[in-house]
């Protein structure tokens, strides 16, 4: 067996061992704190990464909807559907919606918005929205009075506050004696809402009562059911399902139609971060090589020596892997403690940070929050500490196998 007691001996003495080229000794320490602060940096950054992905599904998703049943005509009677698909064991709620696309209108300014018709008692069953209102209530939504629950960036960008009148302009046309106009409906501002995301700039609330009659519908009339579901992420599966259990005369949508490639963009960035971060520990792994190639031309006569003495190419070789590997086992240790310590408590350095500089590195008007996310995962500290370990291994090969090939007659010749 390569790895032998003696090999294990002599690797670890040699790593505790004083050399007389103090430049080894600077070397192998830069590969031990390199390899350590590759580790940490992965660790936190990629923990910050599945913080901010944690943080947008609770924002965005708890807006829209997991999923959505929308009829080839207005729905009638809404509750009808619900019902059919209430013994479904993922769905934990159901509220009715109709959707409208269009511009506000405010002084002269104009900007696109998706207008949501809901029903005020049964949007708490699939939306936050009523736990992020600024201002405002959704009971002040009320059929035939026009008002509309806007985003906190859209009030800002108008300039609105309660009890402000805007108008939406729809695409759908009418005709009137003077041509064919764009259906204009005047609103009411009464509630302003936040969640922290781009929705805050292009989402807004009106009754589905008047939603309906903009529609030219019937006030009971609805344009399909949303869905929340128990998991999430089972949402193409629940909406395939339900697809084949209501049949034609209906589609069901899910999440990802509409908020797929945002999360499939956050996991590539987090992917190719943690790729460009996996840099510091390949740099690492290199002073590793350059150590060990440096410690073998220390001990070339200690390696004649113990040739003379019997050991074989395979124990010699085994000697300087585990002089390697123990650098790289120490350093991913250390990296992953002082990673997994600081992913923890990432919010407390940042207000550190911010008190030490007196500045204001989040500002929720920039980036949405005001406090750096962190969610620290197992398999995320498992897979850098393989990576990390793995790395630091390959690293010891090339330097133990030129240690093996050292012949006793050539090192010892001018000793």
């Amino acid at each position: 067996m390569m790895f032998r007691p003696l090999s294990v001996f002599i690797g670890s003495r040699y790593t505790r061992a004083k050399r007389r080229n103090h430049f080894i000794s600077f070397i192998s320490l830069t590969s031990l704190i390199g390899l350590a602060l590759g580790v940490l940096a992965m660790i936190m950054v990629l923990s910050v990464m599945n913080g901010f992905q944690r943080e947008m599904s609770a924002r965005i998703l708890g807006m829209v909807s997991h999923a959505t049943i929308i009829g080839d005509q207005p729905l009638d009677d809404w509750q009808a559907v619900a019902k059919r698909l209430s013994g479904h064991p993922q769905i934990v709620g159901m509220a009715p919606v109709t959707q409208l696309e269009g511009m506000l209108s405010f002084k002269g300014s104009m900007q696109p918005i998706q207008i949501s018709g809901i029903d005020p008692q049964a949007e708490a069953d699939v939306s936050i929205v009523g736990e992020r209102l600024l201002a405002g209530s959704l009971d002040a939504l009320r059929p035939g009075e026009f008002g509309v629950i806007i985003g906190v960036m859209t009030a800002r960008r108008f300039g609105l506050k309660l009890g402000d009148k805007l108008t939406l302009i729809v695409p759908e046309v009418s005709s009137t004696p003077g041509g064919v106009t764009p259906r204009m409906q005047r609103l009411n501002v009464v509630g302003v809402f936040k969640v922290g995301a781009d929705l805050d700039g292009s989402l807004g609330m009106i009754h589905r009562a008047d939603a309906a009659q903009i529609h030219r519908w019937t006030a009971q009339q609805v344009q399909g059911v949303r869905l929340k579901l128990s998991d999430l992420y089972r949402a193409p599966e629940v909406a395939a399902q339900l697809g084949d259990l209501l049949g034609e005369g209906y589609r069901v949508e899910d999440w990802s139609y509409t908020q797929g490639s945002l999360f499939s963009a956050m996991k590539m960035e987090k992917t190719m971060i943690g790729l460009l971060l996996m840099l510091i520990v390949a740099v690492a792994a290199f002073n590793i090589i350059a150590t060990l190639i440096m410690v073998v031309a220390d001990k070339r006569a200690d390696i004649a020596i113990l040739r003379t003495l019997g050991a074989t190419p395979r124990q010699i070789m085994a000697v300087f892997m585990v002089q390697g590997s123990i650098i790289g086992f120490s350093g991913t240790v250390i990296g992953v403690v002082l990673g997994v310590l600081g992913a923890l408590n990432v919010s407390a350095l940042v207000s550190w940070l911010e008190k030490v500089s007196g500045q204001h590195i989040f500002s929720s008007d920039v980036y949405f929050i005001s406090t750096l996310p962190s969610e620290l995962r197992l398999d995320d500290v498992v897979l850098v500490s393989a990576a990390a370990l793995t790395l630091s291994f390959l690293a010891t090969l090339y330097p133990a196998w030129r240690a093996a090939q050292t012949q006793p007659a050539e090192a010892l010749r001018y000793e």
